[in-house]
């Protein structure tokens, strides 16, 4: 393995990573159940909660979903700018299995070449300096994370649908800011521990 190739399989492991902890923190139903108790959700609307459960797993549904092309939920109307947030975020969603499926085998293949070849140590400096970004991140997040979130979307999105009016889409009453907060502190978490996973098999084998 050349030089080059080293380098790209460490790209394909931080792309494999990254967005395996993109679809474990975009899934987490557990996390959205334990934000409408924290968050309080239940007294913007006057759904149950198993009724706004119920419309959260047809969004959810929706997004990943690649062959679901239709946005229904029965309890929220939605405006035609609504609805066309909901279809650009889904093509993020699968943007991110994308990237997860295509990089997934080469990045086995690669790790386990390394290790075959006792050279994880190589793994342990690019993926400690990978550990920095989520704390700088998470550190401009817990600053301010309105800018942040405005940031975001203006970096990912064309247009500014993502900015609901309550009136005609009240979806956005219980998908409050906070909610996506927590989110972006999972992702955050997942990757630092996806990381630091690497690093610790790295220090592993060259103690060995």
């Amino acid at each position: 393995m050349n030089k080059w190739q080293e380098r790209l399989g460490i790209v394909l492991v931080f792309l494999t990573l990254i967005s395996l902890a993109g679809i474990l923190a975009i899934n987490s139903r557990p996390l959205y159940v334990w934000a409408i108790d924290h968050l309080e959700i239940l007294s913007y609307t006057e759904l149950s909660k198993t009724e706004l459960l119920k419309n959260y797993d047809l969004l959810m549904n929706f997004l990943n979903n690649p062959f679901n092309t239709t946005l229904s939920l029965p309890d929220f109307p939605m405006s035609e700018a609504g609805r066309g947030h909901f279809y650009d975020v889904k093509k993020l969603f699968l943007l991110d299995y994308g990237i997860f499926l295509v990089t997934v085998i080469p990045s086995g293949l690669f790790f386990r070449r390394m290790w075959k070849e006792k050279r994880l140590w190589h793994l342990i400096r690019p993926f400690q300096w990978g550990m920095a970004v989520p704390v700088v991140l998470g550190s401009l997040m817990a600053i301010g994370f309105d800018t942040f979130f405005v940031k975001f979307h203006e970096l990912f999105f064309a247009n500014d649908d993502w900015l609901f009016d309550p009136v005609t889409d009240p979806i956005i009453n219980v998908l409050p800011e906070d909610y996506f907060m927590y989110c972006f502190i999972l992702a955050f978490l997942l990757i630092e521990l996806f990381f630091f996973l690497v690093v610790l098999s790295g220090k592993r084998q060259l103690k060995k």
